[in-house]
């Protein structure tokens, strides 16, 4: 990597996005740590986020879409002018993926087209910056389009992918696995299932990186007075799991269990959650309160009693899942004892019993049983928040992260070598496979002995 290239582009779906906190916080940790950050957003970034880096942030980024259609094409044409034969391979390679690549429906194939204009367009506002290396979030367009962006310029690309990205909308997701410097792998099951698709990708290309989060020195807990708060933050859709949450706070009142419950998040489920409250008489127990800022979620956050996400597989909205949620990771944190359905990978983060609880996907009275559980047994409730919290700032903090991505992209030479002592954080043994300690859960189901 030569000094004129030393700076690395992220890119993401918006960047910054409320939802997706641990995009611009690496962006922040690698900039704190000397690396020289620029950042893209495929659509206008979310602004107005509550804290003055964000909007700066916002300020700073490339957009892609977000200029127009006119202006994408007048770039895209002027990067063809200026290296026509390059230009032309990748409009030639769009084809053959099109045609060939067998993980992309046929309803995406047409899009990859105008993702590889964006591609052209993004190499051409990139030309004299300095970028020596491109790393996208989000498996399907943000990393189609790094992809097509470093080939354009004739630098590496890597990516993270996350959920919905590599479920339902996966596209071209064994191709970008195979012609990435890295992938990093938010958790082992998602090494496996990437191994499982590209199985001549070698180890060493699939580091484990976690999305951390940062970890007060301290935990300020001020539970509120009255009811106890059971508490979710997320987006409101259906693999998030907060109809069955509200059909547990349901039962727990016909129980005569005395709590209230704070929604954070917006999505497309509000209506139909509103609804089911008054339908449920719970409209002096539950608030919704939409999306808030990240100040303002700790706030709430610092007032609960219990965190419940109780996620689930959306098998209607084609098998989509959630990765590892950053919410119950910010929730263990904060001290917060939490509950979660049992779903992969969930179940590396929350470990049943030990640094949590997990309950069967979907059922309302089982999740009922546990909050009564939790709600009514202080001590361990209190046992299982100190575990989870440790579990956190052993893993998945952003310290321990930023480490293993560093690492990756040394490796790759995207940024100067880093100490022995970073290499060996980088989620890999020495022979190139992920570590994993005895019991842990396996991305494949059961447990890895």
């Amino acid at each position: 990597m030569s000094e004129s290239n030393s700076a690395i582009l992220y890119i993401s779906g918006r960047l910054p996005a409320r939802s997706e906190t641990f995009v611009y916080r690496e962006v922040f940790a690698l900039r704190e740590r000397g690396t020289q950050v620029l950042c893209a957003s495929v659509h206008e970034p979310e602004r107005d986020l509550g804290e003055p880096r964000l909007d700066a942030l916002a300020g700073e980024v490339i957009g892609v879409y977000g200029p127009g259609a006119g202006r994408l094409l007048k770039d895209a044409a002027r990067e063809c002018a200026a290296h026509p034969v390059r230009s032309a391979g990748a409009l030639w390679g769009t084809l053959v993926d099109a045609a060939l690549e067998p993980d992309c429906s046929v309803a995406r194939r047409p899009k990859l087209f105008w993702q590889t204009i964006a591609g052209l367009a993004l190499a051409r506002r990139l030309r004299g910056r300095g970028v020596g290396h491109i790393h996208a979030h989000m498996a399907h367009v943000p990393t189609t389009i790094a992809m097509r962006t470093a080939r354009q310029l004739g630098i590496g690309f890597s990516f993270s992918g996350h959920a919905s990205d590599i479920f339902p909308q996966r596209t071209l997701l064994r191709a970008k696995l195979r012609r990435a410097a890295f992938t990093a792998c938010i958790s082992l099951w998602h090494r496996e299932l990437y191994m499982s698709l590209a199985r001549d990708v070698s180890a060493e290309k699939l580091p484990v990186v976690r999305c951390g989060v940062d970890l007060p020195e301290q935990v300020e807990r001020a539970e509120a007075g009255g009811a106890p708060i059971v508490m979710g933050v997320g987006r409101l859709i259906p693999k998030k799991g907060f109809d069955v949450l509200l059909e547990a706070l349901a039962t727990l009142k016909e129980r005569g269990v005395e709590a209230r419950c704070v929604i954070v998040g917006d999505g497309s489920e509000m209506a139909r959650l509103r609804a089911q409250v008054e339908r449920l008489g719970l409209g002096d127990r539950v608030e919704l309160k939409g999306a808030l800022s990240n100040i303002e979620t700790r706030r709430l956050l610092g007032k609960a009693t219990v965190f419940a996400l109780p996620c689930r597989v959306d098998e209607k909205g084609g098998g989509d899942r959630d990765g590892i949620p950053v919410a119950l990771m910010e929730a263990m944190a904060a001290g917060v004892c939490v509950v979660s359905g049992a779903v992969t990978p969930i179940d590396e983060l929350v470990r049943d019993g030990e640094t949590g609880v997990m309950t069967k996907p979907g059922d309302g009275p089982g999740l009922a049983r546990t909050l009564e559980e939790l709600l009514t047994d202080h001590d361990r409730r209190e046992e299982l928040a100190s575990r989870g919290r440790a579990w956190v700032h052993e893993e998945f903090s952003q310290e321990t992260n930023i480490q293993r991505l560093e690492a990756a992209l040394a490796r790759v030479g995207a940024i100067p070598a880093v100490d022995s002592r970073r290499e060996t954080a980088c989620g890999l043994d020495s022979d190139g496979a992920g570590s994993r300690s005895e019991g842990a859960p396996s991305p494949v189901g059961g447990t890895a002995r």
